[in-house]
């Protein structure tokens, strides 16, 4: 079976003034693809023999609001000096997006992976890491098997592999019809614990999610999310002829997260021999969000494995963990 681990101990809260790193000024790009135009934010240059990291966000999202919890992290910072970061914005979905024109079609999943590739190609890069959450995760995992040459990595946060149902499809339309846009988006994003009991999270985002992205832009996104079909992935020797992904994975999931389902299905899909299954105690559906310290720490863990990460640094972070733990007290579970 593939790694599960599962956290336990307290994660110090996110964002506090002193965690937030000097992370550099992105900058903006505008980037022509077959199936339209996107909107990508960069950190850094292409580095010689690293892949750059892209990110991909979940619908009712955009990449600031998406990751830049995590990526503000003190701990991130000493991994995005040392590589190029790309933020992609799906179409319309970015701060201050115009309104799509009428009778505008919006990319199919599919689509949307298939424009990856000129980003890979405009700035002249090799290999992707990609760390995507929900329809940003699918979107990477559908890369991948398009283009498994050009994935070095992946870290899929609440990815759900299977398509939607007519009974899905209804269901969706008919609370879509009783509820506003950020309303039914919420439940997709947030545990029910959290829609209940965290009302300052949830208010945060909610305000955020109807003061900067263009309503009738994401109601496009959500429509063709809520329209995508199964990854077509089987792990080796269970389907005839299946495919899966090719390269190591880390699939990430919150506790009584909304996503937890989908992503212990993903599991199942995969090779056993380069996946790992992180559950995060205490972080709900935006684990990148509430428990930023404790991905960023996995992350490390993940690109060490990869060849990424020199020894010095891990056994900087392996002190710092051995404090984190005296000071929270006891531990269920290993480190990755």
């Amino acid at each position: 079976m593939a790694r599960m681990l599962e956290h336990q101990f307290t994660e110090e809260k996110p964002l506090l003034a002193e965690q937030r790193g000097g992370q550099e000024t992105d900058m903006e790009h505008k980037i022509e693809s077959p199936f339209g135009w996107l909107h990508v934010a960069t950190q850094g240059e292409p580095k010689a023999n690293k892949p750059a990291i892209l990110t991909y966000h979940d619908v009712g999202l955009n990449h600031k609001l998406c990751f830049n919890a995590l990526f503000n992290y003190n701990g991130m910072q000493e991994i995005t000096k040392n590589f190029m970061v790309c933020h992609v914005d799906a179409p319309g979905q970015q701060s201050g997006a115009s309104q799509m024109s009428l009778g505008y079609q919006y990319p199919t999943m599919d689509q949307l992976a298939g424009m990856l590739p000129s980003v890979v190609q405009h700035f002249g890069i090799k290999r992707i890491l990609g760390i995507g959450v929900g329809a940003g995760a699918y979107i990477l995992a559908r890369f991948s098997l398009l283009f498994p040459d050009l994935v070095e990595g992946l870290v899929l946060i609440n990815i759900d592999p299977s398509g939607k149902g007519w009974i899905d499809w209804a269901t969706g339309k008919l609370t879509g019809l009783t509820s506003t846009l950020p309303e039914t988006i919420l439940p997709h994003l947030f545990s029910q614990e959290e829609l209940t009991n965290n009302t300052e999270l949830v208010r945060s985002y909610r305000q955020q999610i109807n003061s900067t992205i263009n309503k009738s832009n994401l109601q496009l996104f959500w429509n063709m999310y809520n329209s995508r079909r199964s990854l077509d992935m089987n792990r080796s020797g269970s389907v005839l002829n299946s495919k899966t992904l090719r390269c190591p994975v880390m699939l990430v999931v919150g506790d009584n997260a909304p996503a937890e389902e989908g992503v212990v299905e993903c599991n199942a899909k995969l090779d056993p021999s380069n996946t790992t299954f992180l559950k995060m105690a205490d972080s709900g559906g935006l684990p990148q969000i509430t428990q930023p310290g404790k991905l960023t720490e996995a992350f490390k863990y993940f690109l060490q494995g990869m060849g990424y990460v020199p020894s010095a640094s891990m056994t900087r972070l392996a002190r710092s963990r051995t404090a984190s733990l005296t000071s929270a007290g006891s531990v269920d579970g290993s480190g990755p």
